[in-house]
């Protein structure tokens, strides 16, 4: 926290606590820095009444660091939210590469260069760079619980209201929920293994036909590994432990190591991304790809990517869940802006349009039961998509994330032992 603060300050940080769910009085601020238009910091926007911020708001311009990997996903943020930003609020959105660990260094750079202003004002954020950015003091906040349309986020929701067992604080805004499923066709395999050991079985009787991606998904793969031979997601709640981490990842390496000789390429390589599973998997060269997004079959059927007799799979032993986010920067030069396009995104209209599977398909946040009435019946249509997985099945089989250190972990540890064993 920084070490003085005038007495308004106090007081509006004492205000911004009231109204912020979650937010305990000794959270420290983080976003003292202001522009020399006197922009001001997250904390005292968040004091505001919204009409308030709105009118901040007006006129400016939104730099938004998130992940730009997807077509589908970029086409919705540039071509749908970003018009919407213009007309409705006059705010111009850019959005650009940026994410990761690659946002993380770029703050400390701007921090150490002494920076007061930085460039982003709105970051795209999971559970391991939320965690990297809190210990760093790189988030403004709290803000998150001033936005109006925080009224219908399902924060009954164990996946939305814990970000890797993390207590968001109002320091970030969930926009998107996803589950880990693999991806089949359906004529290639008509009887698809169901569970961890039936697919252990599976691999070792089809050589060459399965693998793993290198990046987010693949290690949360490997973690839904440790989770099922480990004894459960329980065993690994209630924070980091080095002895549990030890055991787990040690559990599934034995697995990797004894199946992966009949890997994809002998295990000798693996697939960048999920895209470049995607194209092996419609290229005939494996028979299973796999996504973070349990909709992603939805969308990637649709484009043609994938074959249309391809479906999406969950593994009865559970399949991780997780929620995405945005956070605003500790030196953000647009709050005001930043928290109005983040209403925005939480919006029945903005979060229904994203789950559209030819638009997207990714999950929403927002409580049913709480959007008004005529918004209801269209997320209800959503559901019935005949590519989709149901809801009683995905709620069946989620598995919550733990602690972001053995994520940090396991996919390091997996990068080290790869090494070690490619001659």
């Amino acid at each position: 926290m920084i070490a003085r603060q005038t007495r308004s300050v106090r007081r509006l940080w004492a205000i911004a606590v009231a109204i912020t769910p979650g937010v305990s009085a000794c959270a420290a601020p983080s976003d003292r820095a202001e522009s020399a238009t006197g922009a001001r910091s997250a904390t005292e926007m968040a004091a505001l009444p919204w009409d308030s911020v709105l009118v901040h708001a007006r006129g400016t311009s939104v730099l938004w660091r998130m992940w730009r990997g997807d077509p589908a996903i970029n086409a919705y943020v540039d071509g749908w939210v970003a018009p919407r930003l213009k007309s409705r609020f006059g705010i111009t959105l850019q959005a650009v590469e940026g994410q990761g660990a690659e946002l993380v260094n770029t703050l400390v750079t701007e921090r150490e260069a002494g920076r007061g202003v930085g460039t982003a004002s709105l970051m795209w954020i999971n559970g391991e760079t939320f965690a990297q950015l809190r210990r760093e003091n790189l988030l403004a906040g709290p803000w998150s619980g001033r936005l109006p349309n925080a009224q219908y986020v399902d924060s009954g929701s164990a996946i939305i209201a814990r970000d890797f067992e993390q207590d968001p604080a109002g320091f970030e805004s969930p926009w998107g929920t996803v589950q880990f499923a693999l991806i089949y066709d359906t004529v290639r395999t008509p009887s698809p293994p169901r569970t961890v050991k039936e697919l252990a079985t599976w691999i070792h009787a089809h050589p060459g036909r399965f693998t793993h991606d290198q990046a987010f998904g693949g290690v949360t793969f490997l973690k839904m590994l440790m989770y099922a031979l480990g004894g459960g997601v329980e065993q690994f709640q209630g924070g980091f432990s080095e002895v549990k981490y030890i055991a787990g990842r040690d559990s599934v390496f034995g697995w990797i190591k004894r199946l992966s000789p009949d890997f994809w390429r002998g295990g000798e390589t693996y697939p960048p991304d999920v895209a470049a599973m995607h194209r092996l998997l419609a290229n005939g060269e494996i028979d299973f790809s796999m996504s973070l997004n349990q909709n992603e079959v939805v969308t990637k059927v649709r484009q043609g990517v994938l074959p249309t007799t391809a479906r999406a799979l969950l593994l009865r032993d559970g399949t991780i869940a997780n929620a995405h986010y945005v956070g605003i920067p500790f030196n953000a030069p647009n709050v005001a802006g930043a928290m109005v396009a983040a209403d925005f995104l939480l919006s029945p209209e903005a979060q229904f349009e994203k789950q559209r599977p030819e638009v997207w398909a990714d999950g929403t946040v927002l409580n049913h039961v709480r959007v008004p009435g005529e918004w209801r019946a269209k997320f209800s249509s959503l559901a019935q998509d005949r590519y989709a997985l149901s809801p009683d099945s995905l709620r069946r089989y989620a598995r919550p994330e733990v602690a972001p250190m053995y994520h940090e972990r396991m996919l390091a540890d997996w990068r080290t032992m790869i090494r070690r064993a490619t001659p």
